[in-house]
């Protein structure tokens, strides 16, 4: 399904959807299959691949798959399994001074 709108679903939907705008997710919904879209809002239940610029999972939903955001919110009670990757984020550094190595000479234990 191809959209430039908005689209609320709040029954069941198998497939992939994608839209230039919003996808909300009633708490009577369930979605098995790709979304793609701007922003994605959470109250029932998806099962696929999310890709969206901004993706909140609401109390009562549950996110089931993979999920590609710039952001990622999930409420208290809002359930998500699987993987998350973060769009536009720097990698994290791997340079913290944990070993002694780091240390000058003179200040070693």
């Amino acid at each position: 399904m191809n959209l430039s709108c908005n689209l609320y679903v709040d029954g069941e939907f198998e497939g992939v959807i994608r839209s230039q705008k919003e996808v909300n997710i009633g708490k009577n919904g369930h979605i098995n299959g790709d979304v793609h879209t701007k922003r994605l809002i959470v109250q029932g239940y998806i099962e696929g691949s999310l890709h969206a610029d901004r993706v909140e999972i609401k109390a009562n939903g549950r996110v089931k798959g993979s999920i590609e955001a710039t952001e990622l919110i999930i409420e208290a009670k809002g359930i998500f399994e699987g993987n998350s990757v973060v769009k536009g984020a720097s990698p994290a550094s791997k340079s913290l001074a944990t070993s002694k190595d780091n240390v000058p000479q003179d200040k070693k234990l």
